[in-house]
This record gives C-alpha cells, sequence and structure tokens, in this order.
C-alpha cells in the first residue's frame, strides 16, 4: 500500500492549506503507476496529483475540499 500525498507547491509556507480541484478516477478505480489522477490548488497554483504504484486507488479527501501540503489525500494498494 502507498500513501497519495497532497503535493508541496508553496515553498514559503510548507505546511499551507489549499484545496482538491478535482478527482480524475472514483473510490475503488484500478490505476497505472505514474497516472495523473486528480489536481489540487495552493494560492492560484494548480498542482498534479499523481498514482505512486499500480492498484486500487481509495480516495480519503472529496472534491472541493481543503487540505494541507504532505497530508494523505488517498492510498493505493
Amino acid at each position: 500500500m502507498a500513501d497519495v500525498v497532497f503535493p508541496a507547491l508553496s515553498e514559503r509556507e510548507p505546511e499551507a492549506a489549499g484545496v482538491l480541484s478535482t478527482w480524475f478516477v472514483a473510490d475503488g478505480d484500478q490505476v497505472a503507476d505514474g497516472q495523473l489522477i486528480g489536481e489540487v490548488m495552493v494560492d492560484k497554483v494548480a498542482g498534479e496529483v499523481i498514482a505512486p504504484m499500480a492498484g486500487r486507488v481509495h480516495l480519503l479527501v472529496t472534491e472541493e475540499a481543503a487540505a494541507h501540503q504532505g497530508e494523505v489525500i488517498a492510498t493505493v494498494e
């Protein structure tokens, strides 16, 4: 199992909160290693959420929910 973390987009504030803009997969979907699975925003900067391994994804944060950089937002097993 691997954690999917909210990517660090702000070097000035490494624990700044952002928003999970979009999931491109649904909870329980099979994903490939390196697949783009979501998009996040921090201070008007968009970032990609990439699957760290192949497997079944379990989403822990809903779209438009606030999350902090480095926070676990999904898992892949």
